[in-house]
């Protein structure tokens, strides 16, 4: 037997390290978790080639079009667009199918045609905007696939495409998208499609989770039981359930269910949050990522089981003395290359459109002096003003907090291994004061010692009044609704009569309007009340506000209309005159 035994807490991502000490406990331990140290040789190896990192919000924005992507996978509630399955046209209609999950999920909330909300009839005719409906017309459809395990085919792709798409194509367990997209005339197509041919995308709820509490599967944004779902399935941990400590997990599912209070004075879920990844992104990223998110630190116990110590502050139960402690190492912590001023945060802003955005900053970056001393907190998990804000605090009071490092007698019946605070008594030193553990906890059975690091935290750690320290966020990117072109206003026809050659007269019709903008053009259309042979029509010159028709017929009845046109679109036809 060796003389040195790592238990350490096998912790498998903890924030009060740094970026490079995470990674290595997260490889060291979490690959010992998954069963044994050959197993864990291999997996750290594996891990050591890189890997698709977890996507921004901004990585959703297009539809990708490849040969054989990897699945995207979808937890809470996130906003994106997906993979193209099929494209193909018929009879002047072009359908797409897009996959936008590798799994079921809760629902589409929210479809999305150029980052412009759409509304669906029972149909899923696009009735809204109205420029996706033109002269009665219903230009684009959108039909959709929760990713049930026995899916339905598209029925109008079987029947209009029976050779390449088939009843047997049904996807099953994939969500997907149907969208139909008719072809519009000449004249209309750049008013219905104003932004070319439509990019789909849609806030989705994904994944139905897991819940210990309840033993049900059911969709949720509960970041804990995110990180259960991934730690048990086959793009992360690949464990069981059997394999976890669900007391822990219960624990920690209802630490995130908890209400805070936000700046307005309103309550909101305290980790609550989403994300979008694919099955050959990073495993260990996507669990950092979840980690950091609902401040969670992932361990394996002493019966082999995986629990969690959840996002809260446990008053300590093992206190370490003056008798008890061997060695202590104390660094206050006061180099400014070391300390910062203020912390910056980054997430992922609902209110606009899913996008990152930045956060308040917390703390001043300037305090006495011109540089700059500030880190940043980047969460693409994080879909809250608060949340973020409450992640920049803790950052802010890790970054800046003493550390230590002690060495003391080992006591098999208080083992620091599993405890995230333990407290200190060793004056003049630290009189009273309580230690995140922020390292693998080593023994060592020959000397009886237990050795660890760790930073000084104030007891009120995950205190956060949120009326003086969440402050302002910044303001989002405000989408302006597309008016179209604009129609024509006080348009007003009279019937004039010139001199033609031959000293004979002449009738026609001179229209005039409001002058809107120099580069708008109108056109006005005539035709006879009866015995039509057909409209003719005669467009304006630029920023000029009137414009005349041809000569008309003696002793008949004409109707008169106008609209406006700019850059190849046009307005609405103005009622006839």
């Amino acid at each position: 037997m060796p003389d040195i035994i790592s238990l350490g807490a096998l912790i498998v991502s903890s924030l009060g390290t740094t970026v490079a000490a995470a990674n290595a406990l997260y490889l060291g331990t979490l690959a010992l978790g998954y069963g044994g140290l050959i197993a864990g040789a291999t997996l750290l190896s594996k891990a050591l080639t890189p890997k698709p990192s977890v996507p921004k919000p901004e990585d959703g924005t297009y539809n990708l079009k490849q040969s054989v992507p990897s699945l995207p996978i979808i937890l809470g509630r996130v906003k994106k667009a997906g993979d193209y399955v099929f494209l193909e046209e018929k009879n002047g209609i072009a359908y797409h199918v897009i996959a936008t999950a590798g799994h079921h999920i809760q629902g589409f909330v929210q479809h999305y045609l150029h980052d412009e909300a759409v509304t669906l009839n029972g149909s899923g005719v696009v009735t809204a905007p109205g420029h996706f409906r033109k002269s009665g017309n219903n230009y684009v459809v959108i039909d959709t696939r929760g990713g049930f395990s026995t899916e339905t085919a598209y029925g109008d792709l079987v029947s209009n495409f029976p050779t390449i798409w088939t009843t047997n194509h049904r996807g099953d367990g994939v969500a997907s998208v149907r969208m139909s997209c008719a072809t519009a005339g000449s004249e209309d197509y750049l008013t219905v499609y104003p932004n070319q041919m439509p990019e789909h995308s849609a806030v989705i709820d994904g994944m139905l989770l897991y819940d210990p509490r309840t033993e049900t599967s059911a969709f949720s944004q509960n970041i804990a039981l995110m990180r259960l779902w991934h730690l048990t399935s086959p793009y992360g941990g690949k464990l069981s359930l059997d394999d976890m400590y669900l007391p822990d997990w219960i624990n920690a599912a209802n630490i995130c269910d908890g209400t805070v209070t936000n700046r307005s004075g309103g309550s909101e879920n305290r980790y609550h949050g989403g994300l979008w990844f694919r099955a050959n992104s990073d495993p260990i990223e996507v669990g950092k990522t979840l980690d950091q998110a609902a401040e969670l630190v992932v361990f394996e116990r002493a019966d082999g089981k995986i629990g969690v110590h959840a996002g809260e502050y446990v008053a300590p139960t093992i206190t370490l003395t003056r008798s008890e402690i061997i060695s202590f190492g104390l660094n206050a912590n006061v180099d400014p290359s070391t300390t910062v001023l203020a912390v910056r945060g980054r997430f992922t802003d609902p209110g606009d459109l899913y996008n990152t955005n930045d956060a308040a900053i917390y703390g001043n970056p300037y305090v006495g002096e011109d540089t700059e001393r500030t880190t940043t907190v980047e969460n693409v998990a994080v879909q809250s003003h608060n949340h973020i804000q409450r992640l920049q605090k803790l950052a802010y009071l890790r970054r800046n907090g003493a550390r230590v490092s002690i060495t003391a007698h080992f006591d098999p019946d208080n083992d620091i291994a599993y405890h995230r605070f333990v407290r200190i008594q060793d004056a003049p030193k630290l009189s009273d004061a309580v230690i995140e553990i922020t390292s693998k906890v080593t023994i060592s059975l020959r000397d009886m010692t237990v050795t660890f690091s760790g930073i000084v935290v104030p007891s009120e750690l995950y205190a956060f009044n949120a009326a003086t320290e969440e402050g302002e966020p910044g303001s989002s990117v405000v989408v302006i609704p597309r008016t179209g072109v604009p129609d024509p206003v006080n348009f007003d026809v009279v019937i004039r009569t010139e001199v033609v050659s031959g000293g004979s007269s002449a009738a026609y019709a001179l229209a005039t309007w409001d002058h809107v903008a120099d580069s708008l053009t109108y056109e006005l259309e005539w035709e006879r009340t009866s015995g039509s042979t057909g409209p003719q029509s005669t467009v304006s010159s630029p920023a000029v506000d009137q414009v005349r028709s041809g000569y008309l017929a003696d002793g008949v009845q004409y109707q008169f209309r106008l609209r406006t046109w700019s850059t190849g679109s046009s307005s609405d036809w103005t009622a006839y005159e």
